[in-house]
């Protein structure tokens, strides 16, 4: 062990709360959430919903738990949702809107920039036929996790919303890194999800708060996501603890850019390692996809991280042979360059 502070790459989750947060995690006002009660949970609603153009919002533990009940209200039992087939839904969540709400999950392919081709969403809708489920509702990520933190364009969800508007569907974005995406393309939250019927946003990714995400869309539909947030344990008391770091992380979407420019850098340092494949021009956001091919995977990471204290994750891409870094708020330029010098290292040794 001959490293000096850890880097830690594994994900954006990985995030300590700054010390305002912690000042204002301690200071909070708080009341009883379940009860509506909590002025902190209340005014970190308000804001959210306000920044994403939406009639309400509400906070929730995770950005699982409010992609579920998202589809909770959209969708009845039986129902299908139609969503891409490398999305954080279907891949990554526990198959929960089978197992919970009852409701089937039709995949079209994400193409390599995360989007989905909108004649394949068209092919995908149901025919109204008694020997298929009923196409209710379209679920779009937007930055797309495992397409390498590509950003969907705006119009592209236009043209999904045009589908769906055609069709009576519903239109959700699984946003859990969106604030990059806003960042990347200059947009304002609002204006990206002006065609879209609901949102969940994660607090506690790049942002940086500990706990919790957002999930937004019209009155009705948060009228009826409170009542799946209770019957799913999701109610929390006095919750204002937490919120009043979720406040603070909406200020933290500017700076996103910088984990942009970091992942930036950290890629086209990778591009001039032998041995090491990144294509550096699909680097949009915080996440850097690469691979190998001089040692095996495992063993790379864990040399990377036992001799250097630089920690990546793994096993991405339909090989499962992809190496994942992620961006954040405690890396900083000079972490980079660490991390690059490491990798360098390791591999040489290897």
């Amino acid at each position: 062990m001959r490293h000096r502070s850890l880097v830690n790459l594994v994900s954006d989750t990985v995030t300590q709360p700054c010390s305002r947060m912690r000042q204002a995690m301690a200071n909070a006002i708080v009341g009883d959430d379940v009860h509506g009660t909590d002025p902190t949970v209340r005014a970190l609603q308000r804001a959210a919903a306000d920044l994403l153009g939406k009639e309400a919002a509400l906070y929730v533990p995770s950005g699982t738990m409010g992609n579920l009940i998202a589809v909770g209200v959209h969708c009845n039992r039986g129902d299908e949702v139609i969503l891409g087939n490398k999305s954080h839904v279907f891949k990554y969540e526990g198959a929960g809107v089978s197992a919970y709400m009852g409701v089937g999950m039709h995949t079209v392919p994400n193409q390599t920039n995360g989007t989905m081709f909108v004649p394949d969403i068209q092919s995908a809708i149901r025919g109204d036929d008694p020997h298929y489920p009923r196409s209710r509702l379209v679920i779009v990520e937007n930055t797309h996790n495992t397409c390498g933190g590509r950003v969907v364009p705006t119009e592209t969800v236009a043209s999904i919303a045009d589908i769906c508007d055609a069709h009576d569907l519903k239109l959700h974005v699984d946003g859990a890194r969106l604030a990059n995406a806003s960042v990347f393309l200059g947009e304002s939250l609002a204006d990206m999800l002006a065609r879209t019927d609901s949102v969940s946003l994660c607090l506690s990714k790049g942002l940086g708060a500990p706990v919790g995400s957002i999930i937004a869309g019209t009155d009705e539909f948060i009228y009826h996501a409170k009542r799946l947030r209770k019957s799913l344990g999701g109610g929390m008391r006095q919750s204002g603890v937490l919120a009043a770091a979720g406040l603070i992380a909406l200020e933290n979407i500017d700076r996103l850019a910088i984990d942009h420019a970091n992942a930036a850098h950290l890629a086209q340092g990778l591009a001039l390692i032998p041995g090491v494949h990144v294509h550096v021009d699909a680097v949009e956001t915080n996440l850097v996809f690469f691979s190998i091919d001089s040692m095996d995977m495992t063993d790379f990471m864990s040399n990377l991280e036992e001799e250097f204290g630089v920690l990546l994750s793994g096993g991405y891409g339909d090989g499962g042979k992809l190496i994942r870094a992620a961006l954040h708020l405690d890396v900083s330029e000079e972490d980079v360059v660490y991390a690059l010098d490491s990798i360098k290292q390791v591999l040489t040794e290897g």
